[in-house]
C-alpha cells in the first residue's frame, strides 16, 4: 500500500516499521510532527519530555534496557541535548538508538540556522540525510540496523523542506519489536575516566569502519553521466541539482558522516570539474579539501538560507557567478502573519497570563 506522507510522518513510519518501542522527544518546528505521528501507532511508548536533554536520556535508557528507541528535536534543541549525545557515542547501545534532528535553513521558525552536521562530526556519530519522504522512511529503518550493527547511536538529519513536503511512500509491515535482555556492563555504560579511555578507542575504530561501509546501509547513490561536471550533494540539495543540472554526474550521499572519502575520490577522478552543493556550512566541501580532493562549493553559492534550482543553475552554468537572491518584486504579496507560538505549545498559556498582567518579559 502507498500513502502520501510528510517527511516527518515518513520518519515515524520508518521507526514503526523498524520495531521502535520508545520515543521521547521535545517539540519544535520543523520536527514536531514526527512524535505526533508516532503517538498514533500502537505498541510504542511515545512521550513529550521536559526538554531535549531529558528526551534523549530517556531514549538512551530504553536502548540500554534492550529495546529500540528514538528521540526527535529541532536543531537548536540539539544544543540542549549535547551532554548525553557525546557520552552516548562512547557507551554505544543495546537496542538501536536513533536521534532525529531537523535543521531550519532560512530560519522559518528558528532563532538561528546552525548546521547539525557539525555535531555528528564532533560526537563521532554516523548521520543520514534523506532527500524525500521515501528516503525518510528508508533511512530511519536503516539507522536502527546500523545502530545495532556498529554499536552506536545514529543521527538522521532533516531540513524544513524535507520535514514539511509530501511524497509517496510505500508502506511495509512492521518488523517484530526487537528486544535484547539487559546486561549489566559497567565498563561499557559507566563513563568514569578509566572506562571512558577504552571506549574512546572503540569510537575511533568505529569511525574508520563506517567510512568504509560499502554495503546498502550507507545508501549512497552514484549516477555517472557527464565527464565534464560532477556534483557531490545530499538531502534536499540533491533534488535541486537533479532539476537544475540533469546532465551532471552525481554522487548523492546517504550517510553524510563519516564521509566515504575513498569512493568520492574515485568519483572525482572521472570528472573534469567537481562541485559540492550543500545548504548552510561548507561541511562536505571542507572535508574533501582536507583530503586533497579539488572541488568548488561556497565560492559559487551562499552559505545563507535555502537554495533553489534556479540559483544552482545560474551559479554553476553562469561562469561561476553567485546567483542573486530573488528580487522582492518577484514574490507575490500575501497577508501579513506575525510570528506566534504554535497551537498546542505549552508556553502559550503562560505568556497569555503574563500579557494579561501586563508583565514585562
Amino acid at each position: 500500500m502507498k500513502e502520501i506522507l510528510l517527511g516527518n510522518e515518513a520518519v515515524a513510519r520508518g521507526a514503526f516499521e523498524a520495531g521502535v518501542k520508545v520515543v521521547s522527544s521535545y517539540p519544535g518546528t520543523p520536527s514536531t510532527e514526527i512524535t505526533e505521528a508516532m503517538a498514533g501507532y500502537t505498541g510504542v511508548k511515545t512521550e513529550w519530555a521536559s526538554n531535549e536533554k531529558v528526551g534523549l536520556e530517556v531514549a538512551v535508557g530504553a536502548s540500554v534496557a534492550g529495546v529500540r528507541a528514538m528521540s526527535c528535536m529541532k536543531h537548536v534543541g540539539l544544543n540542549v541535548a549535547a551532554d548525553p549525545l557525546f557520552t552516548a557515542s562512547y557507551t554505544g547501545v543495546r537496542g538501536g538508538l536513533v536521534i532525529v534532528v531537523a535543521d531550519d535553513p532560512g530560519m522559518h521558525s528558528s532563532q538561528n540556522e546552525q548546521d547539525s552536521r557539525h555535531y555528528a562530526r564532533a560526537a563521532k556519530l554516523p548521520m543520514f540525510e534523506p532527500a524525500d519522504s521515501a528516503e525518510c522512511r528508508d533511512m530511519t529503518r536503516a539507522a536502527f540496523e546500523l545502530s545495532e550493527q556498529y554499536d552506536t547511536p545514529v543521527m538522521v538529519r532533516l531540513t524544513t523542506r524535507i520535514s514539511h513536503s509530501r511524497a509517496q511512500v510505500e508502506l511495509r509491515p512492521p518488523l517484530p519489536q526487537a528486544s535484547f535482555p539487559y546486561e549489566k556492563d559497567m565498563r561499557k555504560y559507566v563513563m568514569m575516566p578509566a572506562m571512558a579511555v577504552d571506549r574512546h578507542r572503540l569510537v575511533e575504530d568505529r569511525q574508520h569502519q563506517l567510512a568504509a561501509e560499502p554495503g546498502d546501509l550507507a545508501m549512497h547513490q552514484v549516477s555517472r553521466r557527464s565527464g565534464s561536471l560532477g556534483v557531490v550533494c545530499a538531502g534536499i540539495a540533491s533534488q535541486y541539482v537533479q532539476e537544475a543540472l540533469p546532465d551532471a554526474s552525481l554522487f548523492k550521499l546517504g550517510l553524510v558522516w563519516p564521509l566515504p572519502i575513498g569512493q568520492i575520490r574515485s568519483f572525482a577522478a572521472g570528472v573534469d570539474r567537481l562541485i559540492v552543493i550543500e545548504e548552510l556550512d561548507p561541511f562536505i566541501e571542507t572535508e574533501l579539501r582536507a583530503a586533497g580532493i579539488a572541488c568548488e562549493g561556497k565560492a559559487l553559492l551562499t552559505p545563507l538560507g535555502e537554495y533553489t534550482p534556479d540559483m544552482i543553475r545560474q551559479a554553476v552554468l553562469g561562469q561561476g557567478q553567485t546567483a542573486p537572491a530573488l528580487a522582492a518584486g518577484e514574490i507575490p504579496a500575501v497577508p501579513g502573519r506575525p510570528p506566534v507560538m504554535c497551537a498546542g505549545c505549552p508556553h502559550r498559556g503562560l505568556f497569555m497570563a503574563l500579557n494579561r498582567l501586563k508583565a514585562i518579559v
